[in-house]
């Protein structure tokens, strides 16, 4: 379950470049934007994906290029407050963490605002594969959604993976 949730979080990290962000930026100047998770689809069985709700998410460009999450999870009735730090690396759109042990990669949707990640867990007792969605806003999009199923299958998930976390501004853990 914690590996899950890293794994989430350090996904979502990678969805910004410094590139790619929609914001003017100065060069002492940090940029901080709130992204939202739409889909999450993983080649491990997730027990709780039908009541996963999150909240949107801080995402921010540090010196260097690296990126920082913020992020809540409510999961089995246990709130999990994420602040994870992804490395860049030399190559545009893939990210590391975990002293290597986690690669993401970047994908822009072909809807606006949208991006697809790809991570793969290099641990040896916990790899996971998982393909994620996130957007400037918290409607749902089909064409969004399109593109995302097109890369779970591409990448050897299965479609019934797929499951869409519930958008919560702020959440408490239930008793």
């Amino acid at each position: 379950m914690k590996t899950l949730i890293l794994t989430i979080s350090l996904v979502l990290i990678a969805s910004l470049q410094a590139e790619d962000l929609p914001v003017e930026q100065e060069e002492t100047q940090t940029v901080s934007e709130t992204w939202y998770l739409k889909a999450v689809a993983t080649d491990k069985p997730f027990p709780a994906k039908t009541s996963v709700s999150v909240t949107p998410m801080t995402i921010k460009i540090l010196e260097g290029g690296n990126v920082e999450l913020k992020l809540t999870m409510l999961a089995r009735g246990r709130c999990h407050n994420l602040n994870i730090t992804l490395e860049k690396t030399d190559e545009p759109g893939k990210y590391t963490a975990f002293r290597g042990n986690r690669v993401v990669l970047v994908t822009p949707s072909s809807m606006q605002d949208h991006y697809i990640f790809y991570s793969e867990d290099k641990w040896p007792r916990h790899r996971r594969r998982m393909v994620q969605l996130i957007g400037k806003d918290p409607e749902a999009h089909q064409e969004a959604l399109a593109d995302f199923k097109t890369v779970v299958e591409s990448r050897g998930l299965h479609l019934d993976s797929i499951f869409i976390p519930k958008q919560s501004a702020s959440l408490m853990p239930t008793l």
